[in-house]
């Protein structure tokens, strides 16, 4: 038995050749991302035709991942920032000038962002803070760019769903964190009832999924209602205030990775039609990620979906405003993007993007562990391909957030490891989301206790099923997942053989007050019940026990960290501490700042030199192949 081929970072980790599929409006045209000018950018085409027929509409110099389309099916709207600063603006192209510079549809001073944009009519109704502080609504002409104010927000916590009525729903944050959801009469009297409420912890990033449907008379999120320990889907009518639950699948709660969507890429949790703003489907958490259907016209098309999964699960569909024509992409372990054009008026499909077999991949299985104080842990493992299973180096790969959650599919980041000899395992540690209220709970005042605790006992139990070797185990983690792999290593010194801190912070107190003010305005049910408030003395001292800065003396372990120069959650001093204090005493430890990069990596020429040094890293350290 032996691995199969070397994979070079090159390749494994290479742009895709086409991914994120939309239908126009119209369902006459294809949009897609695809590589040019060394990143990903926009391609339209008719809607039978072939890349050879495409236009690109961007040129870009970093990737694009964020789009959609207009109702005139004939432009895009993207979204995109300046060398990672998270300062995102929205920018119109599409084919009446292809080749024009983009067209920023939100100069905004730095500093300044939107949030959410859409488009009807030509018109773009935008969410952004010229204000900095205060996120307000605008409607923006299409073709000229011509801003108008719609409503002024005076209120972090409190936001109407109708910009323009003056009735929906307001949904809003008590002093003691509780989420409120009020059915509004009346705006201008400001007459409403209180018609929900959630425990504000259990939802850290707020309260999502959540929609409004069309008329403002119904509002869906994913609630704990009833003592539910899993999210179910429900809806709340706005004349009486009853409680419907549209979906649940018991012990499985409704996905939130879709809060993710724009900035990482992770899949929807809700399938919605551009036409009616109806919910056709539900995504629940799970071994493999499970799309449930919730209308009889949905339930058919994905049950001709499902035909072409080849073993798969439904990742993204998008459809046109008839629901007649759709795109369908597709999740593996062992393969990403597989992609459908399908026709639900002639039920026939078109395959427009094959990525092989994925024979040479490893394949990933889900795995459960009792955490030492009695607390079921979820997680992933992928083995290499072509050896046994057995006394394998193991790379602890540690999510970020912490309030998301690692899930079935294909990594590409894990593949390589993989391909080197590694096996790899992902864990939902306390605090992830995903798992129920009791887990992400389980997190609050344990960053850097509990959470750790629980990546030690799955490599724990890894070693005990005889798939790891004890001697051999690494860590590498990305943002909370960074500052997870260094406090591990200041809490088990001895434990890993290697470690990689990718963009992690160092420093509760000083995550905190990095954060933006307006984040800063709503961490009551985050950051502050999670680590403490750094204004009380008790919990900024706690704080600092947990914040590896405090205590670089204790780490021993060979160490590579990784940070981008325009980083807006982690600002450099906080990498350059630990580098700076691991060197004064002669600890090995590796540096790459790259200086178009911030919280995270996008430049395919920064990310494959980062995987080339934690390639050579855990290689001499942990003894898997190199190139």
């Amino acid at each position: 038995m032996a691995l199969p081929r070397y994979i070079p970072a090159e390749e494994m980790l290479a742009l895709p050749a086409f991914s994120s599929p939309q239908v126009s409006r119209d369902g006459t045209r294809l949009a897609y991302l695809a590589p040019a000018h060394g990143c990903l950018n926009l391609w339209i085409r008719g809607i039978d035709e072939e890349h050879a027929d495409a236009v690109c509409v961007t040129q870009e110099k970093r990737s694009i991942s964020t789009f959609f389309w207009c109702s005139d099916s004939r432009t895009l709207l993207y979204r995109q920032d300046t060398d990672g600063n998270e300062d995102w603006h929205y920018f119109r192209a599409g084919l009446d000038d292809p080749d024009a510079e983009p067209f920023d549809l939100t100069p905004l001073a730095p500093g300044c962002r939107v949030i959410g944009a859409s488009e009807d009519g030509g018109t773009v109704r935008a969410v952004m803070n010229p204000r900095f502080l205060f996120f307000d609504a605008f409607d923006i002409d299409l073709a000229t760019g011509e801003t108008t104010l719609v409503r002024e927000s005076s209120d972090l916590v409190r936001n109407y769903t109708d910009m323009d009525g003056t009735r929906g729903f307001l949904s809003g944050q008590a002093a003691d964190g509780t989420l409120e959801y009020y059915a509004v009469d009346d705006q201008e009297t400001g007459a409403m009832r209180l018609v929900h409420t959630e425990d504000g912890p259990s939802f850290a990033t707020g309260q999502y999924p959540f929609h409004v449907s069309a008329d403002q008379e119904t509002l869906i999120m994913a609630s704990h209602w009833g003592g539910s320990d899993a999210l179910r889907l429900i809806s709340i009518d706005h004349a009486t205030g009853e409680k419907t639950v549209l979906a649940e699948k018991p012990g499985h709660s409704v996905c939130c990775l879709g809060v993710y969507s724009d900035d990482f890429g992770k899949p929807p949790s809700l399938f919605i039609s551009p036409r009616t703003s109806e919910i056709m489907a539900v995504r629940f958490v799970g071994d493999r990620p499970e799309m449930v259907p919730l209308t009889p016209h949905f339930a058919e098309v994905h049950a001709e979906l499902m035909k072409l999964a080849d073993g798969g699960e439904l990742g993204w569909v998008t459809c046109d405003d008839d629901e007649q024509v759709w795109t369908a992409t597709f999740i593996h372990d062992d393969r990403s993007g597989l992609s459908y054009r399908y026709d639900h008026r002639t039920r026939t499909s078109v395959l427009l993007h094959d990525p092989g077999s994925g024979e040479e991949f490893g394949k990933t299985r889900a795995i459960t562990f009792t955490a030492r104080d009695g607390l079921p842990i979820h997680a992933f493992l992928t083995l290499p391909v072509g050896v046994e299973p057995k006394g394998l180096p193991l790379v602890l790969r540690v999510h970020g957030g912490p309030w998301l959650h690692d899930y079935w599919g294909f990594n590409g980041e894990v593949q390589l490891l993989v391909n080197r000899g590694y096996a790899v395992l992902q864990v939902n540690y306390r605090g992830s989301t995903g798992y129920g209220s009791r887990h992400i709970k389980a997190g609050i005042k344990e960053y850097g206790r509990g959470m750790n605790d629980d990546l030690i006992d799955a490599c724990e139990w890894a070693v005990a099923e005889g798939i790891a070797d004890p001697a051999r185990l690494g860590i590498c983690g990305t943002s909370h997942g960074g500052y997870l792999t260094l406090t591990a290593l200041c809490n088990t010194p001895d434990y890993f053989a290697a470690a990689v801190d990718d963009v992690g912070f160092s420093s509760i107190p000083a995550l905190m007050g990095d954060h933006p003010d307006w984040i800063k305005a709503t961490q009551l049910n985050s950051f502050l019940a999670y680590c403490g408030d750094p204004a009380d003395p008790d919990d900024l001292a706690d704080m600092l026990s947990r914040s590896p800065a405090t205590m670089i003396d204790r780490i021993e372990t060979p160490l590579l960290v990784i940070a981008g120069a325009q980083d807006p959650r982690v600002k450099l001093t906080e990498p350059q501490a630990i580098v700076d204090g691991l060197r004064a005493r002669g600890v090995e430890v590796g540096y790459f700042v790259a200086e178009d990069e911030g919280h995270g990596f996008k430049n395919p020429v920064n990310i494959n030199r980062m995987w080339h040094l934690i390639e050579e890293h855990f290689a001499q350290h942990l003894g898997g192949r190199r190139g």
